[in-house]
């Protein structure tokens, strides 16, 4: 009898003397099976093979080889209301209290393609984010705050490559270089389409658009990240663990085969791509989904795209610690929630963190529930000593068993993804959108029917608990004085140079040229984000959302 063997023989000896009913069945929120004990004999593969040493193929154990010894993750905050003067304070505030870099919301119309004084703005002027108009406001938001030295993140996508021309001429403007200028922008279309609804244009150009700003970062500006794939949004719309890392999987794929479509080699730009996800509370499943993730990823930029630099291979993400998983019920419990879903996003492997407040299922979080957000990172890091080992959770039985069976369910929902003919068709089919709504279904009905526990709402609840919040509260004047800015903007710029840069664009949008030169050109004329994206719109379209049903 071999090791094995032995092990297999002892554990079913074990279950006879202790177990003699066995214990009710128990699975992941994702539907992974868990044994009730976990053995050698459930980790498969060769140490090398599976795992290896951090910094190296095949990632399983982190991008890069010291981890948090060498540098802590970058500790965020997502802040964004109101005005650019609004936002710039709050910056400065966290800035102030350690941050480390920042992470800018913006308001709906921004985010459509609307300038504040559009009909279709009307009601949403900085109400979720800051309102940017022209690059007037992109200077207010950013005055004073030390670009050369943080990175800015900025979640915006069908505008995204307007946003990103916004901030690389004020960085200009500050002096710094090219070389010097970091930061991310979200910029993933396809999970628009599917889960969140701020698209503009129809497919095809969305994606050319995607590939200019890849091909721009590449080239002018290395240390930008000009997309984060994010399979956030398939996760707070209702998808499985499972889901989210497939399909977002499934929407890099698709990026980097349009970029490659150009003939540009995929060492020139894969080491500038990166992720963002939400973070839950189940420890377990979230660490080995990041784990399993980083393996899919190393063996398909490797054996699918040819990519041989290690920087391409390397599955670099971001996520925050709340959304879906906030309640409005007893809200305070909400900061128990971030804090095992921030230690969860650490012991998985992280480079980029913000912490949801637990006021966040509200309003626009306070400067306190702020700073208690941005304490959870920094007791952390500090005190609790979450970053002191690289991957610590590594020979587990449990979490090793985990990741395998984690990346085993990922690629079996991408062989269906690819039965769908790829993440493009299959978005605009409706196909994932389908997939999506069904989960969402099957988990509210779980919820209703207090299957799936969600303490203090079906569980566990004190019907007299009031909540404890003091609401943010919005400037009732701000859309005027918004509006008021952009019209002094209009009337102080160079007209004849802004409509010239603008019929520029309309030019090179109906050609095959990058449009990012042009896009500079416009915001530096102080063209609005308004009349950018219609101008796009002119030539485009827009996207038609399929029947989902």
């Amino acid at each position: 009898m071999d090791a094995g063997e032995r092990i297999e023989a002892e554990r079913a000896r074990w279950a006879r003397a202790h177990l003699a009913r066995p214990p009710a069945p128990e699975a992941l929120p994702c539907g992974i099976p868990v044994e009730p004990l976990y053995t050698p004999r459930d980790v498969e593969g060769d140490y090398l093979e599976r795992l290896g040493f951090p910094g190296e193929y095949p990632f399983t154990r982190g991008v890069y080889p010291t981890m948090y010894r060498g540098r802590p993750w970058t500790i965020r905050q997502y802040a964004g209301f109101g005005a650019a003067e609004e936002s710039n304070r709050r910056y400065r505030y966290l800035l102030e209290h350690g941050q480390t870099g920042l992470s800018v919301a913006l308001d709906l119309p921004t985010q459509c393609g609307y300038d504040s004084d559009d009909p279709m703005a009307e009601a949403e002027v900085g109400r979720v984010g800051v309102a940017i108009d022209t690059l007037r406001d992109m200077e207010i938001l950013l005055d004073g705050l030390p670009l050369d030295r943080v990175s800015t993140s900025f979640t915006i996508n069908g505008t995204a490559a307007i946003l990103l021309a916004m901030y690389v001429a004020v960085a200009e403007a500050q002096g710094v270089p090219p070389a010097r200028i970091a930061g991310t922008i979200q910029n993933d279309i396809l999970k628009e389409y599917v889960a969140r609804g701020t698209w503009i244009f129809p497919v095809e150009p969305s994606l050319r658009l995607i590939a200019d700003t890849i091909e721009f970062c590449a080239e002018r500006l290395p240390r930008f990240n000009p997309i984060s794939i994010a399979g956030a949004h398939f996760r707070d719309a209702g998808g499985t663990a499972i889901q989210e890392a497939a399909y977002t999987l499934g929407d890099a794929f698709a990026y980097v085969e349009t970029v490659r479509a150009r003939g540009i080699e995929v060492d020139r730009f894969a080491p500038q791509l990166s992720f963002f996800f939400y973070t839950y509370t189940d420890v377990f499943e979230e660490v080995a989904k990041y784990r399993a993730m980083r393996r899919l990823w190393a063996r398909a930029m490797r054996e699918r795209f040819g990519a041989r630099r290690p920087e391409s291979l390397m599955f670099r993400f971001g996520n925050v610690c709340g959304g879906h998983s906030l309640t409005r019920e007893e809200p305070l419990n909400n900061i128990t929630r971030v804090t095992l879903g921030a230690l969860a996003s650490v012991l998985g492997g992280t480079q980029s963190m913000f912490t949801a407040a637990w006021d966040e299922a509200y309003a626009i979080p306070t400067e306190e529930s702020a700073r208690t957000a941005l304490r959870i990172q920094q007791i952390l890091l500090h005190e609790a000593g979450a970053g002191r080992t690289i991957d610590p959770l590594a020979g587990s039985y449990y979490v090793e068993a985990l990741t395998d069976r984690m990346e085993q369910a990922i690629e079996a929902e991408l062989r269906r993804v690819d039965a769908q003919g790829g993440m493009v068709r299959a978005v605009e089919s409706g196909w994932v959108q389908r997939e999506i709504h069904r989960e969402a279904y099957r988990q509210e009905r779980e919820r209703q029917a207090g299957a799936r526990v969600v303490v203090g709402v079906n569980r566990f609840r004190d019907e007299g608990a009031a909540p404890p919040v003091a609401l943010h509260r919005a400037d009732p004047a701000l859309a005027a004085r918004q509006v008021a800015r952009l019209a002094e903007v209009r009337r102080a710029r160079d007209g004849t140079r802004a409509a010239a840069a603008l019929a520029a664009l309309r030019e090179a949008a109906a050609g095959k040229a990058n449009l990012m030169p042009l896009l500079l050109d416009a915001v530096r004329a102080y063209a609005s984000v308004g009349e950018i994206a219609s101008v796009l719109r002119e030539v485009w379209g827009v996207f038609r959302e399929p029947a989902v049903v």
